[in-house]
């Protein structure tokens, strides 16, 4: 099982990567907040999503986020780090997104 910390780490290397590559994604047009439940570790982060970049993040929840990624730290540190496929993790229920229709296509693009 990740640590908390691993899982902030993590997250943050995801935002860094969608930042250093946000002259593409700038185009899609996606302004929402994001929580990201950690189910093991009963722990939460969120930020924001805005131009292609993940800024704002922060440690606990936002229970009125308009996307909400729930899965264990273990899958969390896998997504990011590209060894777990976001689509197949959805398939198997590994990892569970609640966003409306037309913010998850948008979202395939960052992923």
């Amino acid at each position: 099982m990740a640590s908390v910390d691993e899982c902030r780490q993590a997250l943050r290397d995801l935002a860094a990567r969608l930042d250093r590559h946000a002259d593409v994604q700038d185009r899609i047009d996606l302004d929402r907040t994001l929580a990201c439940r950690v189910t093991d570790l009963d722990t939460a982060f969120h930020g924001r999503i805005t131009g292609g970049r993940l800024v704002e993040l922060t440690d606990g929840d936002d229970p009125k986020a308009k996307i909400v990624l729930s899965t264990t730290s273990d899958d969390l540190v896998a997504l990011v780090h590209g060894q777990l496929d976001v689509t197949k993790a959805v398939a198997a229920r590994r990892v569970s997104i609640k966003a409306n229709p037309f913010d998850l296509m948008k979202l395939r693009k960052l992923l």
